[in-house]
């Protein structure tokens, strides 16, 4: 057996991109996903394709952003497989714009979805796994969690956030669970789509001409699901090799 066969993945955000992907390789490598996210007819024809493939999956409609359903979320997981042992915590939005926009109504979905998200993600899963004696969240940054560009302030404050979040939480449980940080940089997705401002979407667009498919990601979780469990791998930083930052 591969150190990711038969493991119980619960993804959010699983509806394109790099939920999407990360539940296709994962299936493939033999565990039992879970997806969650708001567009239950992506998920319903998502899963479709990864049982024809001869996968395991489930999926429930999840909102981040509602504690409650991401305690169902967990829940429905744990009634259907038994155990819950890795919660990939990938949902997040992107809406950019400079500060003085005063888009107030896009920074508190970005600290609702990005941050709120993984803490009820860590809240929901984390008594499971401490009863269980094992766990693994990965959480998904971003490279926008490790240095600030302009019209993008409140996005990487976000994804600090997680970066502190998941390693406060290592620190507190270290031993039977583990905790990865996933960092991408410019990749294939639908987080530029979030972008209301015109100039900050037309800088993205640029940006954007180096990315990286979402499968390069997927396989970088992959990699830190799969090592033994005395092997915690922390953090780990996902660029385009053509990537200035």
């Amino acid at each position: 057996m591969s150190g990711i066969e038969n493991k119980v993945v619960l993804i959010t955000g699983a509806s394109s991109g790099i939920g999407e992907a990360t539940a296709r390789l994962l299936a493939k490598h033999g565990a039992h996903v879970v997806l969650g996210a708001r567009r239950t007819e992506r998920l319903a024809t998502l899963a479709d394709e990864i049982a024809g493939d001869g996968g395991s999956v489930r999926y429930r409609r999840l909102d981040v952003t509602q504690r409650e359903d991401v305690a169902a979320f967990v829940a429905f997981a744990q009634a259907t497989f038994g155990r819950v042992d890795v919660i990939v915590n990938n949902a997040g939005v992107m809406p950019l714009s400079n500060l003085e926009a005063l888009k107030v109504e896009e920074w508190d979905r970005m600290i609702d979805v990005n941050i709120r998200g993984v803490l009820h993600g860590i809240a929901a899963g984390l008594p499971v796994m401490q009863q269980q004696k094992r766990g693994h969240f990965v959480n998904l940054s971003s490279i926008g969690g490790h240095y600030v560009v302009p019209t993008a302030a409140v996005y990487c404050a976000t994804k600090f956030a997680v970066r502190a979040i998941s390693d406060g939480l290592r620190q507190e449980v270290g031993g039977d669970i583990r905790v990865t940080v996933i960092s991408p940089g410019v990749t294939e997705s639908e987080l530029a789509e979030t972008i209301s401002d015109p100039g900050a979407r037309d800088g993205m667009k640029e940006f954007r001409k180096i990315a990286i498919p979402a499968t390069a990601i997927a396989r970088a979780i992959l990699f830190a699901i799969e090592q033994p469990p005395e092997v915690d791998v922390s953090e780990m930083i996902v660029r385009p090799t053509a990537s200035p930052y």
